[in-house]
């Protein structure tokens, strides 16, 4: 028995056979190395699939993962998506915005052109909504005074003038044609400026109506003109409560940068509109006299023309007031008509350039005339006849602003000794500056 177990023990151990725990753990071994391969071929076969919004793993936090996204990507795509939104209603909103954004930009430069006179009423001690209620009531009054004493005159001469623009451009055809051998057509000539003859008496019918017919249909404008009046009036007579308001939010030095283009737009903008308007006011009310006592017809709206015109339009703006009151004189009552119309505006061209012009604007901005003429082309451009009017004071605002803050030097010796030295003066300089010849 005991060799038997001495036998039995020894062969356990010594000689494993196939079925023994060594073949066992080889295969157990061969499992667990398996298990692991399994796995990475189910990782292989899912990263092997195309990468779409359909599988990717929105839930999925695990860094691990190469599927999945980076945790701010949700939010980045939520801040995106909100301000594409609200960039979105912005602009729906200004656009519906529009009329009003215009509006309150109109009030406004109204506003600073009455403070002048507002500020000077408030230096006597008035109160400054008194003084803006006394300076805009004068000007409503001015106005309402205007259109009841010369309101039906006025709509009745512009309505025979419009109506007659087709003959007086059919007269000036005819007589360059026969003049200089031409064959203009005045009705190509009409079609090539976008403008019909059935329009021009369209208009001239809806003129002809009257100025009560007139201010009935024009409620629209009516509600606008008093829009612009209210915030006018608080632009005026508010402004310096609402300099405070505006300064309290930025920085001391930001404040006095404020303060100081605020009164810039106020004097030089201001006066600028002011003395314009008292120009024009006197040049209409010199036109009105002469072409009513030569009796002129369309005396009255070619005296406004006039004054408007030659004042509000730089540079070219004389020529134009003038040329179609010689026109009218020349087609109606002859070349004699004609030189006496051109004699009284000439006369008066020289009696504000040296008497009228200097007294009134020695204190407001002077600008190029080739800007100004640029900046009225633009505001017309955007805004219609409205935005050329205001397109001047606002390049008065900005050129005073640069003149304020800009920084000038003085110019090399190539330029020349002043402003009016010519080319030679010019190269002699520079030759003078860089030859060592004429430096020593």
């Amino acid at each position: 028995m005991a060799t038997d177990d001495q036998d039995s023990s020894p062969a356990v151990g010594r000689d494993p056979g196939p079925g023994s725990g060594a073949d066992a753990e080889a295969p157990m071994q061969s499992t667990g190395e398996g298990s692991p391969n399994v796995g990475s071929s189910s990782d292989a076969a899912a990263g092997d699939q195309p990468v779409r919004l359909s599988n990717l793993p929105w839930a999925i936090t695990d860094r691990s993962d190469p599927r999945t996204l980076p945790p701010w990507f949700r939010r980045a795509v939520v801040l995106v998506l909100s301000l594409a939104l609200v960039l979105e209603i912005s602009k729906w909103a200004f656009g519906q915005l529009t009329n009003f954004w215009f509006t309150l930009f109109l009030a406004f430069f109204f506003g600073i052109t009455m403070e002048p006179l507002v500020n000077r009423l408030a230096a006597r001690g008035l109160r400054r909504g008194l003084g803006t209620a006394i300076v805009m009531g004068g000007l409503i009054a001015a106005v309402v005074v205007f259109f009841v004493v010369f309101g039906q005159l006025f709509a009745e001469q512009l309505a025979e003038l419009i109506r007659s623009i087709p003959d007086l451009l059919a007269t000036i055809i005819d007589w360059v044609n026969q003049r200089f051998g031409t064959q203009f057509d005045q009705n190509a000539i009409l079609d090539q400026l976008g403008v019909k003859t059935a329009d021009i008496a369209k208009a001239a019918a809806n003129l002809g109506f009257g100025l009560l017919n007139v201010l009935g249909t024009a409620i629209g404008w009516i509600f606008n003109f008093f829009t612009i009046l209210l915030f006018a009036f608080y632009f005026a007579a508010d402004g310096p409560r609402f300099r405070r308001a505006a300064m309290s939010w930025l920085p001391p030095a930001r404040q006095r940068t404020f303060l100081t283009v605020w009164d810039i737009s106020t004097e030089k903008a201001g006066g600028y509109v002011i003395s314009r308007g008292i120009m024009a006011i006197i040049s209409s009310f010199f036109h009105g006299v002469v072409f009513l006592l030569i009796d002129l017809p369309y005396w009255l709206p070619l005296a406004m023309w006039v004054g408007l015109v030659s004042q509000f339009i730089p540079t070219i703006g004389t020529y134009l007031a003038g040329a179609l009151p010689v026109i009218v004189a020349l087609v109606y009552s002859g070349p004699g008509m004609a030189l006496v119309v051109l004699a009284a505006i000439t006369l008066y061209q020289q009696i504000e350039n040296y008497f009228v012009s200097p007294r009134i604007t020695r204190n407001t901005l002077e600008i190029h005339p080739a800007v100004a003429f640029g900046s009225v082309i633009v505001g017309a451009a955007l805004f219609g006849g409205v935005g050329a009017l205001l397109a001047i004071p606002v390049v008065a605002t900005v050129q005073s602003i640069i003149s304020t803050y800009g920084r000038r030097y003085d110019l090399i010796d190539e330029f020349g000794q002043g402003p009016d030295a010519s080319d030679l003066d010019r190269v002699e300089a520079a030759i003078r500056a860089n030859d060592k010849h004429y430096r020593d």
